[in-house]
């Protein structure tokens, strides 16, 4: 603890810094609900929790300020929790560990959490700062943004009041957004039948890591690697040229971060382990070389060993292999109206085994236009139809469309132009926020996102810049004091 207790803004960093120490997975957020019910308490504040789990705790306007429209203050308590595979985590008991690298905070072989722990801090301090002016403020804590969204799906229409919102959800300083992507999740399952080794084949384990993974939104346009992407690429390849068997396969975690990570164990005729050996090492060779600027640190191991108890059917694998090889993974189309925001994406999330015999794999489509969305949902589930998988969908959920003419962005605006000598970027995000279905239940809402800078955020190299955190910090203040009144 205290690792961050001279940076400022002090009092948003030290409940940062508390915050660290309560473990909050994305549907496990039962001790961050009791740390905030414990927080509004203490400072004799008025909280509600519904049957979803979403808090919300109120503050009266401080004196001069009555009159102001009351304004939202929304982030989310959970947090993607990814570790490094040499970091022994447990995320259900365990703190986070923040350190201070230069002029970014960022945690000992974990995800962060800034996304969006910061967010909470920031409102924790208003809560309880009362030397902060502002009008009447409604703090949102939202839970399960990150898997689900199932906070924002469940809030009642009646579960706030203001007029206002400001999501503190977004990870770039000096950008503000009025409209996000929506989404959909597409699922496949293939169903296996074991069948049993073969006496004169040799068992591999093949193993891609130190990719830098990544915000499957924020970060899809920046060709970094998909370590499934990269595993099905040999396997498909030695399938084809020495006749491989598949025994276990596994990649990735969550469906809204790049996979960093994949393995699978397979068997080999002895007769072709040296010459598999060699047509690995030139695959190790080309992938390095095709993806040195974006990821350095990127390893491929192939190792003589493995115990597998049985061998995936024949035909399945070929299926397997297939749809993972040809379906989509990253931009399918950019706008043609905002250059340089990505309209349309797909994320190839994770390949799961389970112990019933089905293989699972969960892949994520985002657009800023409804029917594109649709649209490559219906793409990627053709593949893996193809190949004789059972598709399911997820309910989704909409994107927020832009206003320009919002009345909290023009406070926005000027308040950043008077802070910081400097015109903000206005523009809309491909990442998915909670603010559309925000306006589905309050389409009276008038919303605006911001954020400190935050880097790699969903990976273990999340990180969040210290100077960007006093703006973010300064901004939100100054915004308080000039919502506009009642009407």
């Amino acid at each position: 603890m205290n690792e961050l207790k001279n940076l400022s803004p002090k009092l948003v960093w030290s409940y940062f810094e508390e915050i660290c120490q309560v473990p909050r997975p994305s549907k496990k957020e039962e001790k961050i609900i009791e740390y905030l019910v414990d927080f509004a308490k203490k400072h004799n504040l008025e909280h509600r929790i519904d049957k979803a789990g979403n808090v919300l705790i109120t503050k009266e306007a401080t004196k001069g300020y009555e009159k102001l429209e009351t304004v939202v203050l929304q982030s989310h308590m959970d947090m993607v929790c990814e570790a490094n595979k040499d970091k022994k985590h447990d995320f259900d008991k365990d703190p986070i560990e923040p350190v201070i690298d230069v002029n970014w905070v960022k945690a000992n072989g974990t995800t962060l959490g800034a996304d969006d722990g910061i967010g909470m801090a920031a409102e924790l301090a208003i809560l309880a700062d009362d030397s902060i002016e502002h009008g009447p403020v409604e703090c949102l804590f939202t839970v399960d943004e990150e898997t689900g969204l199932t906070g924002a799906f469940a809030l009642e229409p009646d579960f706030f009041k203001g007029k206002y919102l400001v999501n503190l959800d977004s990870e770039d300083e000096g950008e503000l957004f009025i409209g996000c992507a929506g989404g959909i999740d597409t699922l496949a399952t293939f169903t296996y039948k074991e069948k049993d080794l073969k006496a004169d084949h040799q068992p591999f384990t093949i193993n891609i890591t130190g990719l830098k993974g990544g915000h499957s939104g924020d970060e899809i346009h920046k060709g970094l690697g998909n370590s499934i992407k990269i595993l099905v690429r040999f396997l498909q390849n030695a399938q084809v040229k020495f006749k491989i068997r598949l025994a276990e396969i596994d990649g990735g975690k969550v469906r809204n971060a790049i996979p960093r990570e994949a393995m699978a164990v397979f068997t080999v005729d002895k007769k072709y382990a040296k010459d598999l050996q060699a047509f690995f090492s030139k695959f190790e060779a080309d992938i390095k070389n095709e993806l040195k600027t974006t990821e350095p640190n990127l390893k491929l191991t192939l190792d003589q060993e493995g115990n597998p108890e049985s061998l995936i059917d024949k035909e399945t694998q070929q299926n397997l292999l297939n749809a993972l090889h040809g379906v989509r993974h990253g931009v399918f189309e950019m706008s043609r109206d905002i250059e340089g925001l990505v309209e349309t994406s797909t994320n190839l999330a994770s390949v799961k085994m389970n112990n019933k015999n089905k293989i699972d794999i969960v892949t994520s489509q985002r657009s800023s236009v409804d029917s594109a969305k649709h649209d490559v949902k219906e793409t990627v589930a053709s593949v893996f139809r193809l190949a004789g998988a059972e598709i399911k969908h997820s309910d989704g959920y909409p994107g927020w469309e832009p206003n320009t003419d919002s009345a909290i962005l023009n406070v926005t605006k000027t308040s950043y132009e008077k802070l910081f000598k400097n015109e903000p970027i206005v523009r809309a995000i491909h990442a998915g926020l909670e603010c559309g279905l925000f306006l589905e239940k309050y389409p009276y809402l008038d919303m605006i996102s911001f954020g400190p800078t935050i880097r790699d955020a969903h990976s273990p190299d999340e990180k969040i810049d210290i100077e960007t955190t006093q703006k973010f910090w300064d901004l939100l203040l100054d915004i308080l004091k000039k919502i506009p009144e009642k009407k």
